[in-house]
């Protein structure tokens, strides 16, 4: 936000050492290069294993910054790291990068708590590697990939922090009966929609349709899987899933591919 008069822009890569950073940068007098002696770390989060990095990172209408993380690798997190609120893999995280380091707004949910790291937003996640905010409203959807059965679309109302989506004791609604789980347990907030590896093999998390070219698509959102190619949009009212609809044919040309797809809903969003 307000790039245009602070110059500042923030990036989330994997290092050389395989593990993630959350950077600030400014830009230099040359507005395609940044300026090298002015960066700032955010976040440093080491990396079990080389997959399920995340790397979406969003401001969202409050002016906060969310970083998604996986779980930190291999299969069925076996370090437990999504379910242990003392680690920051598997989590989104939260911060204010107008604050001075370790940059945590005073709302999240768990700050004061001294069994969960203040960092943390949401619990439970595997890779939500792409997500985002509905401009209008706020609310934030999120496509969390599944292990072996299931990919799930995940909703959160605008402001409503603290919640635990499930992973590593539920892939979607499916509980895994992984050890150290239990899930029964209320406190897990399931998906508003999964599919099956029938269906596909890795979600990609799209976006909420707000542009103005096609009034009628206005508060859908549309998604995909990367191994399947296909394409679907559904809307959500806060209790039940509608107007649910597959948009390969519509979508996907023989000779386009999905991310210049979702670059498009990009502009016009």
């Amino acid at each position: 936000p307000e790039y245009q008069t602070n110059g500042r822009f923030f990036v989330n890569y994997t290092n050389n050492s395989g593990n993630t950073r959350v950077a600030e940068y400014v830009v230099s007098t040359d507005p395609n290069i940044a300026d090298p002696n002015r960066i700032q770390f955010i976040a440093q989060i080491n990396q079990d294993f080389s997959n399920h990095n995340g790397g979406c990172i969003k401001f969202g209408l409050d002016g906060m910054l969310y970083v998604g993380m996986g779980d930190g690798g291999s299969g069925n997190d076996p370090n437990r790291r999504s379910q242990d609120p003392q680690q920051l893999l598997g989590k989104m995280l939260r911060y204010d990068v107008d604050l001075p380091s370790p940059f945590v707004p005073a709302d999240n949910p768990f700050v004061g708590n001294g069994a969960v790291r203040d960092e943390i937003w949401h619990l439970g996640l595997r890779n939500p590697w792409r997500f985002a905010f509905d401009r209008v409203t706020g609310d934030m959807w999120i496509g969390d990939v599944g292990q072996g059965a299931r990919e799930e679309v995940d909703f959160i109302p605008a402001g409503v922090g603290g919640e635990n989506l499930g992973w590593r004791c539920l892939e979607g609604n499916r509980c895994t009966n992984l050890s150290g789980c239990s899930c029964s347990d209320t406190t897990l907030l399931g998906p508003i929609q999964e599919y099956n590896h029938g269906q596909g093999c890795s979600i990609t998390g799209g976006m909420i349709y707000r542009g103005s070219a096609i009034p009628s698509l206005a508060g859908n959102y549309f998604y995909a899987d990367y191994c399947s190619s296909r394409i679907w949009s559904l809307q959500y009212d806060g209790t039940s899933v509608f107007n649910f609809q597959v948009r390969t044919n519509e979508l996907r040309p023989a000779t386009c591919n999905i991310s210049v797809i979702f670059f498009f809903f990009d502009l016009v969003y």
